[in-house]
C-alpha cells in the first residue's frame, strides 16, 4: 500500500515537473497566470455584455472569484492540481447566462492574450485550452439532444 502511494505522489509530481518545465519555455508561470486573470477580469468588468451576468453572480464575491480563476488556470497550466471545483455546477442557474456569450467571452480573453502573452505559443496554448473549455460549458449548460433528432430537424425546416 505505501508503495503505491509513493508511486501515485511520484508519479504526480513528475507529471507536474513537464508541465512546468513546458509551460516555461513558452513564457508561462504563476505570475503570468495572475496578470492574466487580473487584466482579464478588469476588461469583463468594462464589458457591457458580460459584466452584468458576471456581476449578477459574482457581486461582493469578486476577490474570491479572482482567487478561485487563478486556481483554475494554474491548475491547468502547471497541472499543481490546486482546483477541487465543479466548474458545471458553478454556471448551473447563472442569471442571463447564454450560448452566444461564449464567443464574446473568448474574443476578450484573446485580445487580452494579444496585448500580454509572453508568447505566440502562450497565446495559443492558452485559447485553445479557453476553447476547449467553452465548448464542454456550452454543451454541458445548452445542449439540447432532441436537436440533433433528424426526424426533429425535418419538421423544423
Amino acid at each position: 500500500m505505501q508503495d503505491q502511494i509513493a508511486g501515485r505522489a511520484a508519479h504526480k509530481a513528475e507529471i507536474q515537473d513537464r508541465a512546468e518545465k513546458a509551460m516555461a519555455e513558452i513564457g508561462i508561470d504563476a505570475a503570468f497566470i495572475n496578470l492574466l486573470v487580473e487584466t482579464f477580469y478588469s476588461r469583463v468588468l468594462d464589458h457591457n455584455t458580460l459584466v452584468p451576468v458576471f456581476d449578477a453572480r459574482l457581486a461582493g464575491r469578486w476577490p474570491e472569484h479572482m482567487a478561485r480563476m487563478k486556481q483554475f488556470w494554474t491548475a491547468v497550466a502547471l497541472k499543481n492540481g490546486g482546483y477541487g471545483g465543479k466548474p458545471v455546477q458553478a454556471h448551473l442557474g447563472v442569471q442571463g447566462m447564454s450560448a452566444d456569450l461564449f464567443p464574446q467571452w473568448l474574443a476578450l480573453f484573446s485580445a487580452t492574450l494579444d496585448d500580454i502573452a509572453p508568447s505566440r505559443k502562450a497565446h495559443d496554448w492558452f485559447m485553445e485550452t479557453a476553447e476547449r473549455i467553452a465548448r464542454s460549458l456550452t454543451l454541458s449548460l445548452f445542449y439540447n439532444p432532441a436537436m440533433d433528432d433528424p426526424t426533429l430537424k425535418r419538421s423544423m425546416l
